[in-house]
């Protein structure tokens, strides 16, 4: 069993996609991040690692990371491929990994051997795949894409979900963020918009080879539990699906019932749940 690099994504997804394609919706964090990197190269701090494991002829694993971001995981076909992805990584500085709870833990606890921290698990997630959108009760507004004139909220409520949602993330620039939000880089921005002022907020990006992820997604506290996320995160959803794309993928806080809930009630089926670590 041995680790090939690919040196771009092209070279990456030609060794690894029947292997992931074969569990698409598991596996669409890391077609997602490909589409982000061919699509915005720029936006990441070095090259990103594209990696597949291979045992005999067949690929049993893949892991991508984008400096400065946790290294992402595949399932994993062989109980070995994740130590083989951990003494590949070797001498790398990791802030953490994430990926299907068995190849999250098993790598958190390979990686900890090999460089000698303390792995602490900060997040459970469920990653959820829809077919069709179950329209939600109706709320007041209307859905429309961020531009120019919706940098300011943009820019601080993705910050806020940041702060609030992914507290151990590395530092970002959200100037640069809500910029390329804007400009439809990596994901596009939508707002749900009720008398004129922006209530809610959600993006869309992260192509796979037959859908789309939605995320992330936000409403100021003092405007929840009114139904906006609900019918943006609908809306959004059902956009996707008329433009051609088989599925709408998203991910939800294990820890949060009410956003699991929502979007459940709206048409989304759990796949797979999803386990993050912090080596840092």
């Amino acid at each position: 069993m041995r680790v090939e690099r690919s040196a771009n994504v092209r070279a990456f997804l030609e060794r690894t996609g029947s292997f992931l394609v074969a569990r698409e919706a598991e596996h669409n964090l890391i077609f997602g991040i490909c589409s982000s990197i061919e699509a915005d190269p720029t936006a990441y701090e070095a090259p990103p690692y594209l990696a597949s494991v291979v045992h005999g002829d067949r690929v049993v694993g893949a892991a991508i990371r984008t400096p400065p971001w946790r290294v992402v995981l595949s399932l994993m076909d062989h109980p070995g491929a994740v130590h083989r992805i951990a003494g590949d990584l070797a001498g790398q500085d990791l802030p953490g990994v994430v990926g299907p709870v068995e190849s999250s833990a098993a790598f958190a606890e390979a990686w900890s051997r090999e460089a000698g921290v303390t792995a602490r698990l900060t997040t459970n997630e469920r990653a959820f795949q829809l077919r069709t959108v179950n329209p939600p009760r109706a709320a007041p507004g209307e859905l429309r894409r961020a531009g120019p004139s919706d940098r300011t909220v943009v820019r601080d409520w993705a910050e806020a979900f940041v702060r609030e949602a992914l507290p151990h993330d590395p530092p970002q620039d959200f100037e640069d963020m809500a910029d390329r939000w804007i400009r439809g880089l990596g994901r596009t921005a939508y707002l749900w918009v009720d008398g004129g002022r922006p209530v809610s907020l959600t993006c869309v990006g992260g192509l796979t080879p037959h859908g789309i992820r939605i995320g992330p997604v936000y409403t100021p506290p003092e405007l929840r539990g009114r139904g906006y996320a609900s019918n943006l995160v609908a809306g959004v959803s059902r956009m996707q699906l008329d433009a051609g794309h088989e599925y709408v993928f998203l991910f939800t806080d294990l820890a949060n019932p009410t956003s699991n809930r929502i979007y459940q009630a709206i048409g989304y089926e759990p796949v797979n749940d999803i386990d993050a670590y912090d080596f840092r």
